[in-house]
């Protein structure tokens, strides 16, 4: 039987190159200021709160201040979301 041709093949052809999309950067130096005000913000909510034996930062809340110190600061890890 005779023996078949061994074709020839191309070295290395590398992929064809894509066209690279511009990527559209929004300013977002908002975002680490806003960030840190809530978390500042939070912290010296409940501070305040231990500080004065409830009676400042909201005397009508009692406990409930706690929760909205966390929440500023739980507010500012939503805001962190949005840092690139």
């Amino acid at each position: 039987m005779p023996k078949s041709r061994i074709r020839k093949k191309a070295d290395y052809t590398p992929p064809q190159s894509k066209q690279a999309t511009a990527i559209k950067l929004n300013s977002r130096s908002w975002v680490a200021p806003v960030m840190l005000a809530m978390f500042i913000l939070g912290l010296a909510w409940i501070v305040l709160f231990y500080v004065t034996d409830g009676s400042l930062p909201i005397d009508a809340l009692g406990n409930w201040n706690i929760v909205v110190g966390f929440g500023f600061i739980a507010a500012g890890f939503g805001v962190s979301t949005q840092w690139k």
